[in-house]
């Protein structure tokens, strides 16, 4: 297949490019950063630095939309929540504009959105037709799957991935929640009883193959372990893992301090499910966190 991906310098788009290559496709990466993108992604990647003198996309079999501003590196101030929409919206619109402007348009079109989505559902389990708490995550996803959708027709169509946290060797999340742990500084954020949903960056990477394969799947996809757990049981077996005490609890008013709404991201949780993608028939390679983080810390 020829494929065009975003992100692709990114943590799970540097996996996946390195997967495709792997399986004789062929990539074209959209990026800002040229240089750096062809070191970290090979000679085999075609690199585009913009869609503006695009008419179209036809000629892809695959579009795989992964880019856009970390979410949690920075407060929630006006300007940075505009930036966090702005890099997901226009990029996505512009997308589905190319494709349906074309006469022989993408078959699929996987595009990025997040278990944010559904917003703090407490305890209750969360799969892909729970309804959303409304807040800035959602609003933020929300429209960003919506613009996704604009490309769907009976020649294209479009998968959402509502992701979880994911768990990768080097990068993403759990490089940041290690460095507290190993220095003994590692607990529990509020409470502890916010559930995590997360997901291994193999069953990542493997899932969007899987979508990118199946014809028949189409709509949002919780991209996260079938068994989610809570932060307090996240906290106890990563010390466990790492052999480091973990019970150095970090009182909310402390995290929203620190984090302003943002705090929402680590205080609040989903329960989420991946009910569509194992109804489909993905067979996950880590079900359950024990053997995700201690694969990831090896």
């Amino acid at each position: 297949m020829k494929i065009l991906i975003t992100g692709a310098s990114g943590l799970i788009g540097r996996r996946l490019t390195e997967a495709l290559l792997n399986q004789a496709h062929e990539i074209t990466a959209l990026t800002r950063s040229p240089d750096r993108s062809t070191k970290l992604l090979g000679p085999k990647v075609v690199i585009w630095q913009s869609l503006d003198d695009k008419t179209s996309l036809d000629g892809f079999d695959a579009v795989i939309n992964l880019a856009g501003e970390p979410i949690a590196d920075k407060r929630w101030t006006k300007d940075q929540k505009q930036k966090l929409c702005d890099s997901r919206w226009k990029l996505t619109e512009r997308l589905s504009q190319l494709i349906n402007a074309g006469e022989n348009p993408p078959s699929v079109f996987i595009s990025g959105s997040a278990v944010g989505y559904y917003g703090d559902q407490g305890q209750a389990v969360v799969a892909e037709d729970e309804p959303p708490n409304k807040q800035f995550t959602w609003q933020l996803c929300a429209r960003w799957e919506a613009l996704a959708l604009a490309a769907q027709s009976d020649k294209t169509r479009v998968c959402l991935l509502r992701t979880g946290v994911v768990l990768a060797r080097k990068g993403g999340a759990l490089a940041k929640m290690i460095l507290p742990f190993r220095a003994g500084l590692g607990g529990p954020l509020g409470d502890g009883q916010q559930y995590m949903p997360w997901i291994h960056i193999d069953d990542m990477v493997d899932g969007i193959l899987f979508l990118l394969n199946h014809e028949t799947l189409n709509g949002p996809f919780n991209m996260v372990a079938p068994y989610p757990v809570r932060n307090d049981q996240f906290s106890a077996l990563l010390g466990e893992t790492l052999h480091r005490p973990s019970f150095m609890r970090v009182p909310a008013g402390v995290v929203r301090l620190l984090m302003g709404e943002s705090a929402v991201l680590v205080l609040g949780g989903q329960r989420a499910i991946p009910q569509k993608l194992e109804n489909a028939g993905y067979d996950f390679h880590y079900k359950e966190l024990k053997a995700a983080i201690t694969d990831v810390l090896q």
